[in-house]
């Protein structure tokens, strides 16, 4: 009996080992296949091409998908538009002047004549005449010119009553006061830094190259100082940004250096895009030192309509509040999957293919009007939804899938994101993305890879501000040394209660009027 039992138990712990070798096996070979993954991903970013577009042998296949009204010609126009402008095609002005420049620009003339002994004719011996002459023009530059704008005040004072003192005109109002400098090169210190990128030790060797020496410490005072004069433009920007109904959120990690050690440590910087519509004017930064979610919790504690962002935690907890409807971005969910390369290819493909259909029908949508775009969206673009959904529901309960895959973890993000994911189709201003908070921190991160970090919290708070209102420029459109000039010189004597007047796109709205007033004041003065 002993000899049975142990037998038994022998066979027993055999058969223990034999199961905790293959549960080994299995693990290991699951730890292979996410070391695999992440080799892929990292030759790829090394020395494949980055872009997200869908895998190559999409490329040739035709839509199959039934657009409705929708002409099929014209989904796929824009494919081949989006084709276009990402293999960047030769332009069809290849080697034809394609330089362009304003009618005013000042014109310096030289007049390159023929000798005395050439303008006589070699036949006759007779002088040549003059029938005309060739004009070519090129674009030429100076080095940027600097100048002294000397106030002179006379003063005045009374003979009779001497004791009432001295008179003078008084100084112009001044954004920093008793400065050296005039608003016109203030406004070019902050356009060369935040719009492109110039750290302020290189901004100190371009002013050196004409002959004036500024400290790069001065500079810096400047920048602080001006940062701070501009922060009432900052918080009318961000009310106008929280009233606007729709929102684009994203943040990015930013170098802070420690006080009085030469290390830095890591903050981020917050970007929300707003201002109103699907393409909103405003790009406003606000700088933290830390990424807990109470930093958008209490900027957004106001907001109420559409929020977009990624897949953050913080944004997460927003979509449980009654009067923020969250819309997550499929670029994101897209982004899984295209990393996703290993695991069920077929699945995959059909999953990339309808979200790449989707891309397209927005694209479409987007050219037609508010209430064409929510009928497209409603009648075609909610059935696709739908189908990613039961695919992706369907697969994940079918199980099979090594947890640690890139694809079992981009069905399980689908999955998390998949309530939320039709919210855009109901807003005709919300997205399918949040490509425009992408966009808008894309500046931030060039600049970041030129001044490496910020000196203090009171210069990162600077920074925000200044690149608020710089970026917003560029996006509309605006000159920001024009912009920044013009305000700095006003913003002292303007109307606390009208300070929305300053900001960037009110500013142009104004520009724009007042010149159209020009012009038809001119006209009527040309026809009196």
């Amino acid at each position: 009996m002993s000899d049975g039992v142990e037998s038994r138990t022998d066979a027993l712990r055999l058969q223990e080992i034999l199961q905790q070798k293959d549960d080994r096996i299995v693990a290991l070979e699951a730890d292979v296949l996410t070391l695999k993954e992440q080799l892929t991903w990292f030759q790829k970013q090394i020395f494949g091409v980055k872009s997200e577009r869908i895998i190559a042998d999409l490329d040739n296949q035709s839509l199959s998908l039934d657009f409705g009204d929708l002409n099929p010609e014209e989904v796929q126009a824009e494919q081949t538009e989006e084709i276009q402008y990402q293999r960047r095609k030769p332009s069809k002005n290849r080697g034809k002047d394609t330089i362009s420049y304003p009618d005013n620009l000042p014109v310096k003339t030289v007049e390159l004549d023929l000798s005395p002994e050439e303008k006589v004719c070699p036949e006759t011996g007779n002088a040549l005449v003059r029938i005309g002459c060739e004009t070519s023009r090129k674009l030429a530059c100076k080095p940027k010119q600097f100048y002294v704008i000397e106030y002179v005040r006379p003063k005045y004072a009374s003979k009779a009553v001497p004791d009432l003192g001295v008179k003078t005109a008084p100084l112009p109002d001044a954004i920093i006061d008793r400065c050296p400098a005039d608003e016109s090169l203030l406004a070019f210190i902050l356009t060369a830094k935040f719009a492109d990128h110039l750290p302020l030790y290189r901004l100190v060797e371009i002013l050196k190259r004409s002959d004036v020496r500024i400290s790069r410490q001065t500079l810096s005072k400047w920048v602080l100082t001006l940062g701070a004069a501009l922060s009432i433009l900052y918080d009318a920007m961000k009310e106008q940004i929280l009233e606007s109904g729709v929102v684009f959120a994203d943040e990015t990690p930013i170098r802070l250096q420690v006080k009085g050690k030469s290390r830095c440590q890591q903050a981020y910087m917050w970007v929300y895009a707003g201002g109103g519509g699907g393409d909103p004017p405003y790009r406003f930064f606000e700088f933290e030192l830390n990424r807990n979610h109470e930093h958008p919790l209490e900027t957004l504690k106001e907001f109420k309509g559409v929020l977009h962002s990624d897949k953050y935690g913080a944004y997460e907890k927003l979509a449980q509040v009654e009067d923020i409807t969250w819309c997550p971005c499929m670029a994101h969910v897209r982004r899984k999957f295209v990393e996703a390369e290993n695991g069920d290819p077929d699945l995959r493909r059909r999953i990339l293919r309808k979200i790449r259909h989707l891309f397209l029908l927005e694209k479409v949508a987007w050219a037609r009007t508010a209430e064409e775009r929510l009928r497209i969206r409603q009648e075609i673009e909610k059935p696709l939804l739908n189908q990613l959904s039961e695919m992706v529901e369907g697969r994940l309960l079918a199980g099979g899938l090594l947890p640690k895959s890139n694809f079992c973890k981009a069905l399980k993000y689908y999955q998390g994101l998949a309530p939320y994911l039709p919210n855009y189709l109901n807003n005709p201003d919300a997205r399918l993305d949040n490509n425009v908070a992408e966009r808008a921190i894309r500046p931030l991160t060039i600049g970041r890879k030129n001044w490496l970090f910020v000196g203090s919290e009171d210069g990162g708070r600077a920074t925000a501000t200044i690149l608020s209102l710089v970026q917003t420029c560029r996006n509309l459109g605006i000159n920001p040394q024009e912009y920044l000039e013009d305000v700095l010189r006003r913003l002292m004597g303007h109307p606390a209660q009208r300070i929305h007047e300053l900001l960037p796109d009110k500013w142009l709205a104004a520009k724009d009027q007042s010149n159209n007033d020009t012009l038809q004041a001119s006209l009527q003065d040309g026809l009196s």
